[in-house]
């Protein structure tokens, strides 16, 4: 089995044919009919000045380099967003998915050859046309398709983690990854690194990780933004009802692309309590929607609501409030109430 990219380009924009006009944004995502163009062309012409100057910035700093020193300068540089270009080195760099590629050369493209699961085959296939059925780029019509590329990675990943195999919702992720690096055998030690290091037990069959990162969020919303924490009891509302697909899917289809891959930057660079981060600055601003909801449905709704919008849109503003709002998360914290959490799903 071949790979499908023959280049090595790291360009994070939609491939040519893809560019129909305003409908379709730089990923090849196309805009739903109710996209404000206006509201989206103010924000713009105000992000591209810091995207400007940031790239300036950043290309001085990798200037010669494939290395990513973990210290206060590039942490700062890193939340105050990677440009496109630099996006795939960043991220292979501070995930440690670069040493990995090149601690096993070829270890990929031997995957891909090995004899497969039938079984596992079907299932990714199956998942294939579900896969950003509004993104041009996974359409069979597409010039190029991605949908090759991400079965391959899939195929590959099912096979080099057969603890995890392939779950749903590491569709989307591998999906997103090769839409930024457009390159497999990268795409594929991302995910390992992601799935293996970053976010261990998400995709496990018990998905015990999972479950404790949602009761680990329902313990940092009692603490610091106890309102909302009421409300939940009060209506009865699990967190795994209005989480789960935060979790799952990184914010993928939950929050805008370009609020997306800002997120993602520091999640390579900085693990998993970015994604507390964010969920705790989305809880934290729309807390009293939250809480003078009068019923679980209602709850649920306001869930929905607070992930569009201006707020989520305008990203460098959004990921300036997530790192002021939640006040101080440590590691330490999280660590802890992951141990608490953990027993009492296991022992409950």
């Amino acid at each position: 089995m071949e790979t499908y990219f023959n280049d090595q380009s790291t360009e994070c924009s939609a491939s040519s044919n893809c560019n129909d006009g305003q409908r379709v944004d730089r990923y090849g995502f196309e805009r739903t009919e109710d996209f404000n163009y206006e509201s989206y062309e103010k924000l713009m012409s105000e992000y591209v000045g810091v995207l400007t100057r940031r790239s300036k910035k950043w290309s001085k700093l990798v200037q010669g380099t494939v290395k990513v020193e973990k210290n206060l300068r590039v942490k700062r540089y890193v939340r105050k967003g990677v440009p496109c270009e630099h996006r795939t080195q960043i991220w292979m760099a501070a995930s440690g998915a670069q040493d990995q590629l090149n601690r096993n050369p070829g270890y990929y493209h031997s995957l891909l050859k090995a004899q497969h699961d039938p079984e596992i085959e079907e299932v990714i296939r199956a998942d294939m046309h579900r896969t950003f059925p509004d993104n041009i780029q996974f359409r069979d019509s597409s010039q190029p398709c991605l949908q090759k590329a991400l079965f391959n990675v899939l195929l590959a990943y099912a096979h080099h983690n057969k603890d995890v195999g392939y779950c749903q919702g590491m569709n989307f992720i591998a999906g997103y990854l090769l839409i930024i690096t457009k390159d497999e055998e990268k795409s594929f030690w991302l995910m390992d690194a992601l799935l293996g290091r970053i976010l261990p037990d998400y995709y496990t069959t018990t998905m015990m990780g999972l479950k404790t990162e949602q009761e680990v969020l329902g313990e940092l919303v009692r603490m610091k933004v106890p309102a909302v924490w009421q409300a939940m009891n009060r209506h009865n509302v699990m967190w795994t009802l209005v989480v789960s697909r935060w979790f799952i899917c990184l914010y993928i289809d939950i929050l805008p692309v370009e609020t997306v891959l800002r997120i993602w930057d520091c999640l390579f660079y900085e693990g998993s309590k970015i994604l507390f981060r964010v969920a705790l600055t989305l809880i934290c601003h729309h807390q009293d929607l939250i809480s003078q909801a009068q019923s679980l449905p209602e709850i649920c709704e306001r869930f929905k609501q607070m992930t569009h919008g201006e707020y989520v849109e305008d990203c460098h503003t959004f990921m300036q409030k997530i790192f002021m709002e939640p006040g101080s998360l440590s590691m330490a914290t999280i660590n802890e109430l992951r141990e608490i959490c953990r027993n009492r799903i296991v022992t409950g």
